[in-house]
């Protein structure tokens, strides 16, 4: 079956090396919780807000071995209010999980875009 993987995590501060780090324990979650592989991808797609703009979130893709998956990445569309700092994926993968097993992962403030699907991600 194919599935999207959703999630979400925010940073401190418009920083490349920040960016990566958080993007990278973004995406070993995501991968980690839904026991996905490379050869499990299809593709990842990337958005950050206007307010960081100092790394692709796909170079921690790319750092972490993901070299033959389809990346990328794009701006957020700017809403007033929205969640500032905020780098959201979207995993496109082949699993046997069921659609209502698969968990999406929320990170750091990010937490608040998707309370319902939040098990415990709290952390920054």
């Amino acid at each position: 079956m194919v599935r999207a993987v959703r999630g979400a995590v925010t940073v401190a501060n418009n920083d490349a090396d920040e960016i990566i780090a958080a993007c990278k324990v973004l995406l070993d979650e995501l991968m980690r919780r839904n026991k996905l592989s490379e050869d499990d991808l299809i593709s990842v797609f990337f958005t950050v807000t206007a307010d960081l703009d100092q790394a692709f979130p796909a170079r921690a893709a790319r750092e972490m071995g993901l070299t033959g998956t389809p990346l990328m990445c794009a701006t957020e569309i700017a809403v007033p209010g929205s969640l500032p700092r905020c780098i959201r994926v979207m995993i496109h993968c082949h699993t046997e999980l069921a659609k209502a097993k698969v968990q999406h992962v929320y990170l750091g403030k990010a937490v608040s875009l998707r309370p319902d699907l939040v098990r415990g991600d709290s952390s920054d």
